[in-house]
């Protein structure tokens, strides 16, 4: 439901644009599948792959980026499409890069905002649900690159995980 009105709202602001959707991987591959299925103009889709987790649930706050942008999006408008946005720190390095290939315009999408853990600030245009402070997985989100396929989102136990 709540996908459904995100698209809503970005179908207003970008039906005649042609924006270009560029999900973080890989967390965000089923949230972007899921809102990209939703929106009835032409757009396109790219992805680029940056994390500061590692295997860890706290943010190491450096950003290693594994996979680029592999278009040019210079004068085209930009959708960043995010699983969760969390301490800010990938979002802020991925949004200072794609501002230097001069797009007409950047807006983030985020599935989930956690404001209490923010670092850095950073832009987010729309945002699907703000959550607490806890660590979540399911829906494309991993701990360790488990959980990802759980269709719906939960908490991590971390008791159960470090036994």
């Amino acid at each position: 439901m709540r996908i459904r009105e995100l698209a809503d709202l970005i179908r207003n602001d970008y039906r005649d644009k042609n924006p270009v959707l560029i999900g973080t991987l890989k967390g965000s591959f089923v949230f972007l599948a899921e809102l990209a299925l939703k929106l009835d103009f032409d757009l396109q889709i790219e992805f680029i792959s940056a994390r500061s987790y590692g295997n860890s649930d706290i943010s190491s706050g450096t950003v290693d980026l594994y996979k680029n942008l592999s278009i040019d999006i210079r004068d085209r408008h930009v959708l960043v499409v995010e699983d969760i946005v969390d301490s800010g720190f990938t979002l802020r390095i991925l949004l200072e890069d794609f501002e230097l290939a001069k797009p007409r315009s950047v807006h983030v999408i985020t599935l989930l905002n956690k404001p209490a853990n923010r670092k850095v600030e950073v832009p987010i245009k729309y945002i699907g649900f703000d959550i607490v402070n806890d660590f979540v997985v399911g829906f494309g989100l991993d701990y360790s690159e488990k959980y990802r396929n759980l269709p719906y989102i939960a908490v991590l136990n971390r008791d159960e995980v470090s036994s």
